[in-house]
């Protein structure tokens, strides 16, 4: 097994030691492991993070491996269970805790009471709005969330825009699976690129 140390030492010659203390200190939670969500897992466990807070309640379905990391032998099995295991496989020194529940304004301040960041990763446009604002009046997190990422669209509309000191949106804001477009990976991911480089961005210039 790869030793804790020789990670270190390879992501240290990748960013700089300064860049990695920062991120192995950060703490960031990650909202739905869907399309969004589990990219974004994957990409903050590759960066260095070292504590990942998931939530969700759902299990892998067929309809989730055309977008999401996930891949036929993980169907039937629990989204947030899959991640830690992928998740150690990448870097078995990230810290990963699990949520198996619905995040909803009566419970997100408690389960992501202790994250820097927390990147919103729903489908639903209301749930969406619900944890966005139960995040940032229940808790001093930064909150990164998301809107406009379906269909075959220009990847070049996505964007990360800063909408408040707490709060950050990437997406086109126009191109919602609620206009009948469905959602493609290479969108999906390139939505997900931008939440997880976006909570880099605010660990590394707090």
């Amino acid at each position: 097994m790869v030793s804790e140390a020789e990670i270190e030492a390879v992501i240290n010659a990748r960013f700089s030691e300064p860049v990695y203390k920062t991120l192995k200190g950060a703490s960031v939670g990650v909202a739905g492991l869907g399309g969004l969500g589990s990219h974004i897992a994957v990409a903050l466990a590759r960066c260095g993070i070292g504590r990942l807070v998931i939530a969700d309640f759902d299990t892998v379905e067929l309809t989730n491996i055309n977008r999401q990391f996930y891949n036929l032998s993980h169907m039937g099995r629990r989204k947030t269970d899959v991640m830690k295991e992928e998740i150690s496989k990448i870097n078995p020194y990230v810290c990963v805790e699990v949520s198996d529940c619905v995040i909803c304004e009566s419970n997100a301040g408690a389960v992501f009471k202790s994250c820097d960041v927390v990147i919103e990763a729903f489908d639903k446009p209301e749930s969406k709005a619900e944890l966005v604002n139960a995040l940032l009046s229940q808790t001093q997190t930064t909150v990164v969330a998301s809107s406009g990422m379906a269909g075959f669209y220009d990847g070049n509309e996505i964007v990360t825009k800063k909408i408040s000191n707490r709060f950050y949106l990437c997406g086109d804001g126009k191109h919602g699976i609620e206009n009948g477009t469905g959602l493609t990976a290479p969108r999906v991911m390139i939505c997900a690129g931008h939440c997880a480089l976006a909570a880099v961005r605010i660990m590394l210039t707090k």
